[in-house]
């Protein structure tokens, strides 16, 4: 929001600076993002007419021109502007003056001096060279009023400033210059010059016919026909001065004054060209299939959510935010409609971004405008435009659909003063309000507040204490520290935290990514095996339109990332959110109703283990090297692998990991047929895990330091070649040992090239050390023996093997 501070002083002039008023207004919530002098610095620069201009003897495009400035004699001035002619003013800068400075950053000084022998004493200037605008086709011609030989500052009244608000998307009521002023007569307490809307003599009794076929859409509409208009009228200089503060251009008249109602009031409006109207106004939602040419020439197409104004023919404009070039009115029009409405904020919010581009009109009608005005505003604009176009008014019709119902809110003064943190009294607050223009009642510390139909933000009790507290001022706040029981948050000894798994991954050598949560839709099918993924309704890019249920795809296109940087090397991993449909899933402050958002971590590994080094050839990562990798990062947990399946992992080199009997991740080598479509020159090892398990811990149990020796002895048994190494050491833990087995584990694995004498080339032979001990005695050689029996008897029982002889 911008304008001059000329016309807001017109409503509500304080006894304060420029920058004090700055002040005020950031201080109540209307936060002035800038504040600049309406033009730059610059001195003796005085209105002057030019009485004469002669063609100068020794150039072609400059003028010798006899200039009254005031002084009584006629300054000679050599101009080349292609305007300078006789009887317009002109600013003219006198011998001495400084002018804005150039791109040097010097002002520039005007002197006594002779251009092709001619004397010039001084410079005709145009609004580029005192830098009011970028036009610089010719001299600035003022007004034939403006008075010889005064300043052109206060001529132009360039002394002002511009306000730039940066304004919360609640503030809707700030959004013209009658708004700001308002607030600033509230905060500061000068009086506020009410606007009068004296109705314009009606003339004539033509109406449009105009019906109101949506109420969701439109509440209340208003218009009048105005005939015989001169739409090629000018502009009054004061009113472009006023729109070019608000950095709006002047285009014709009857658009000027639109847009200055609006920059005043806060009122969109909109002015057809009653002739092109066929029939009537419909005001409804639009049809699919609809086609409108707006104002700025896109054509659009429209559909059952978007509210349109249409004629018997045809749409004719975008209700709330835009009209159509085909009532737009041109130097040929005669008869205008003018129209102004209260579209519902409901109704306007978000239409702009689908046709990609927003106007002022929309930006307000969003958030909100009063709809108990659109009357007087009418008259309004009908009573400038008589004055500056000309004309005849018609009849007013106003059409009431359905108005926003105003509920009253009440405040509770002891909830105030805990919320503000200091002292709030029941008359603080009233009087707040009644500077707010708020009405009010108070009834034993309980006030009741009933908004006007201009404040769309106040619906609850915390937005009533907003109001309170920026009208006593938050500068009045006292400086209160914070109190609070300091204690200490100890995490539980049986979890490690997520930085904790982040540097033990670190310290195996993988590095961490951070990628988007939205990921491609092909990525969920192929490698997450997901055919109905959670979509995004607006998604940031046409690729990124679903939600990702696993983090593979991610690191995926890290490492592509990579190798296509010639990369040889890459170790990565991300820990981060999934989201998975899960209908028993309610909302609440953390979670979204059918989506379960789980924390996973996943790693990957491409290339050589260790990277180039002297010790050993060059090899590529394996599914052992990764599962050491996923062991690691599990310690001291004891996680089983056993063989699994992953819509990303190569069928048969895929294990699933489990700890507890419960799965929670899964390791193993990407699919060639992904490989294949990723383009990728080698095979890549991935695993991915529930970030809970990873965190999970054992909390270490203290056992003594054993007084008597372990014993370990080492058999060897044939099985056949299809036993596992888990299934051989889970029988040898379920033996009948008398609690003597401390730990087995296999050092050596035998499989004959040809048959033997002791062994068929279906079985093999597996060395296990067995460790044997007990706290209380030294074992001897019986106790061993049969603890060694135990162990052979259950392996032959369970996997039908037989010690080696």
């Amino acid at each position: 929001m911008q304008f001059p501070e000329s016309w807001l002083r017109a409503f509500c002039n304080p006894p304060l600076s420029t920058q004090e008023v700055a002040d005020v207004l950031t201080m109540g919530g209307l936060e002035v993002e800038d504040l600049r002098p309406l033009a730059p610095p610059f001195t003796r620069v005085v209105v002057g007419e030019i009485k004469e201009a002669v063609q100068h003897p020794n150039a072609d495009r400059l003028r010798v021109c006899q200039v009254d400035v005031g002084q009584g004699a006629l300054l000679n001035i050599v101009c080349g502007a292609p305007n300078a002619r006789v009887g317009i003013r002109v600013p003219t800068a006198l011998v001495g003056a400084e002018l804005p400075p150039g791109g040097d950053g010097k002002p520039f000084a005007i002197k006594l001096g002779k251009l092709r022998g001619v004397e010039s004493q001084g410079m005709l200037c145009s609004a580029r060279e005192l830098q009011l605008s970028e036009d610089h086709g010719g001299l600035l011609e003022l007004a034939g009023d403006a008075p010889i030989g005064k300043d052109i500052r206060e001529v132009l009244n360039l002394d002002d400033h511009v306000f730039t608000l940066k304004l919360t998307p609640n503030l809707a009521h700030a959004l013209s210059v009658y708004g700001v002023a308002r607030e600033l007569s509230a905060l500061t307490g000068a009086p506020l010059i009410e606007p009068k809307f004296e109705p314009a003599p009606v003339k004539h009794d033509q109406k449009l016919k105009v019906k109101v076929s949506a109420p969701d859409l439109c509440g209340r509409f208003s218009g009048r026909v105005i005939r015989n208009v001169d739409t090629k009228a000018k502009t009054p200089q004061w009113m472009v001065d006023r729109l070019a503060g608000c950095g709006q251009r002047s285009v014709t008249a009857l658009v000027d004054i639109s847009n200055y109602v609006m920059f005043e009031f806060g009122r969109p409006s909109h002015i057809f060209d009653f002739d092109k109207i066929h029939g009537g106004l419909d005001v409804r939602w639009g049809r699919k299939g609809e086609q409108l040419k707006l104002l700025n020439g896109n054509t659009i197409e429209v559909d059952e959510k978007v509210g349109v104004i249409a004629d018997d023919k045809a749409v004719e404009s975008l209700a709330g935010i835009m009209g159509g070039d085909a009532t737009a009115v041109s130097d040929d029009t005669r008869n205008v409609y003018v129209e102004a409405a209260f579209w519902w904020p409901e109704a306007v919010q978000g239409r702009s971004r689908r046709f990609n581009f927003s106007t002022d009109a929309g930006h307000r009608f969003e958030r909100g405008v009063d709809p108990s005005l659109t009357v007087e505003h009418i008259e309004h604009i009908t009573r400038l435009i008589l004055e500056i176009c000309g004309g005849e008014a018609g009849p007013m019709d106003d059409q009431v659909a359905k108005l926003p119902e105003r509920k009253p809110v009440q405040l509770r003064v002891a909830r105030a003063a805990k919320v503000i943190g200091m002292p709030i009294t029941e008359a603080q607050c009233l009087d707040a309000f009644r500077r707010l223009q708020l009405p009010a009642k108070a009834q034993q510390g309980v006030i009741t507040v009933t908004p006007p139909p201009y404040r769309f933000d106040l619906a609850i009790e915390e937005d009533l204490i907003e109001e309170v507290v920026r009208v006593v001022g938050y500068q009045q706040l006292p400086t209160t520290p914070p109190l609070a029981p300091i204690t200490a948050k100890l995490p539980p000894e049986n979890r490690r935290s997520r930085f904790a798994v982040r540097r033990l991954l670190a310290a195996l050598g993988y590095q961490e990514t951070i990628n988007f949560s939205f990921v491609e839709e092909h990525w969920e099918k192929d490698l997450a095996g997901n055919p109905d993924p959670i979509q995004l309704l607006n998604p940031i890019a046409s690729q990124m339109s679903v939600m990702r249920s696993s983090l593979l795809g991610s690191l995926l296109q890290v490492l592509k990332f990579n190798l296509d940087r010639k990369a040889e090397r890459v170790r990565v991993f991300e820990l981060g959110r999934v989201f998975v449909r899960d209908a028993s899933v309610q909302t609440t402050d953390t979670t979204v109703r059918g989506v379960r958002q789980p924390m996973k971590v996943a790693g990957l590994a491409y290339g050589s283990p260790d990277g180039l080094q002297w010790g050993r050839k060059a090899a590529a990562v394996d599914f052992y090297d990764m599962k050491g990798d996923v062991q690691a990062l599990l310690a001291p947990l004891q996680a089983e692998f056993a063989p699994g399946a992953h819509p990303a992992m190569h069928p048969g080199r895929c294990a699933a990991i489990r700890i507890g009997g419960r799965e929670v991740g899964v390791v193993g080598e990407l699919h060639p047929r992904w490989r294949q479509k990723w383009e990728l020159p080698h095979t890549p090892l991935l695993f991915e895990l529930d970030l809970d398990a990873v965190t999970a811990r054992e909390v270490p149990q203290f056992e003594s330091v054993p007084r008597f020796q372990p014993a370990e002895r080492d058999i060897a048994v044939i099985v056949g070649e299809k036993v596992t190494h888990d299934q051989l050491l889970a029988a040898i833990r379920s033996a009948d040992t008398g609690g003597l087995l401390r730990d087995a584990f296999l050092f050596d694995v035998y499989k004959p090239q040809q048959a033997t004498a002791g062994l068929a080339l279906h079985e093999k032979s597996l060395a296990v050390r067995l460790t044997l001990a007990r706290s209380d005695a030294t074992l001897t050689d019986e106790q061993i023996d049969a603890a060694v029996r135990a162990v052979v008897e259950r392996v032959t029982a369970q996997l039908g093997g037989r010690l080696r002889g």
